[in-house]
């Protein structure tokens, strides 16, 4: 026999034995954001789709509301357009009175409609993503979790960054989802509409409507947003991993005692600079950056005359990625990473014992 057969004397096999290797960290890390997912489904993929349901079913009250309050208007005779009374509800017909000017204006505001309508699931994301990443780490403390997840070949470090991946990508790209499928959900509720009363959905709605362009620009946010929140994400994480009892009030109070001391004893005068400068960039960074559409309000989305209009054009891809541009998207990043690499410590030397 050779030296690889197998003996059967009583001895020790002489044969190779398969090596386990490591799992790579690549998988690894896909499992822990699995794992994360699996355990927050509610959050990250239910709460956004309900949330959009609502905006549905509200907008379906609403136009019934309205196509009730229409008829009985045009019962009584108390419907008029330019002056003539209108006897019917002909959708087609009220339309083809309308210039191109007022075309126009209709299209900007459906592109303004399906903004907001579609707009519920990132509201709900900003709520899910601040208490998610409160009690990241804080809970498995709590429940003592901990101990089974520190058993694992498994380090602090993917551990935490796989709940940042979590709350800065995974999330948002789910509730981005969410969004389009309430808005293309919207437009076929519109359109129905539009249909059963003598128009033409594709010339009234589809073509004036820019819908593929609202969709470009939410994706388009993902890594504004991913960048953006960091600040909140890793000051979140580092109250979870800190505090022994009650993170959301450490996480509150502590930016908001500092914004009253800071303002009582106008310390930014040292720097030549407004109380208001420190809530904005300091207190509003790491308690709000979770909440969507807080960039655009911080570059001036908001401002202007023609409110709507620039809302709408602000939603574009080119538009959202101007962010990136701002240094105070990147000295927020960098404090950010700063904290995250503070939870990863503490989670590491914690000890609750």
């Amino acid at each position: 026999m050779n030296a690889l057969d197998t003996r059967i004397d009583g001895g020790s096999p002489t044969a190779p034995r398969a090596v386990a290797h490591a799992p790579h960290p690549t998988h690894t890390f896909k499992l822990l954001l699995k794992r994360e997912f699996w355990e927050h489904k509610g959050g990250f993929l239910w709460a956004p789709l309900v949330a959009g349901g609502i905006s549905l079913l509200l907008t379906l009250m609403a136009i019934v509301v309205g196509l009730i309050a229409a008829r009985r208007a045009i019962a009584d005779g108390d419907m008029e357009i330019d002056g003539v009374q209108v006897n019917g509800l002909d959708i087609g017909q009220l339309t083809s009175r309308m210039s191109a000017e007022d075309m126009a204006e209709m299209a900007q505001g459906l592109d303004l409609t399906l903004l907001l309508s579609s707009s519920w699931p990132f509201i709900v994301l900003g709520f899910v993503v601040f208490f998610y990443c409160l009690g990241a780490l804080y809970d498995e403390r709590k429940d003592r979790s901990v101990l089974f997840w520190k058993s694992l070949p498994i380090s602090d470090t993917q551990t935490v960054l796989s709940k940042v991946a979590s709350a800065a990508l995974v999330a948002p790209i789910i509730a981005i989802g969410a969004s389009i499928l309430t808005m293309f959900v919207f437009m076929l509720m519109i359109s129905t509409v539009v249909l059963m009363h003598g128009g033409n959905p594709v010339e009234l709605l589809w073509g004036p409507a820019n819908p593929l362009t609202l969709i470009g620009g939410h994706i388009a946010w993902i890594p504004v947003y991913a960048l953006w929140a960091l600040p909140t994400i890793g000051w979140l994480l580092l109250c979870s991993a800190w505090a022994r009892s009650k993170p959301f009030l450490w996480a509150i109070m502590v930016p908001l005692f500092a914004g009253i001391f800071v303002s009582w004893f106008d310390l930014m005068e040292l720097f030549n600079l407004d109380s208001s400068w420190f809530w904005a960039n300091a207190v509003g960074r790491l308690l709000l950056g979770t909440f969507p559409a807080i960039d655009m309000a911080y570059r001036g989305g908001f401002d202007g005359a023609n409110g709507q209009l620039d809302i709408a054009r602000e939603m574009s891809a080119g538009n959202q990625l101007q962010t990136l541009a701002m240094p105070e998207l990147w000295i927020g990043a960098i404090v950010g990473a700063a904290m995250i690499f503070g939870a990863i410590r503490l989670r590491r030397w914690r000890d609750e014992g």
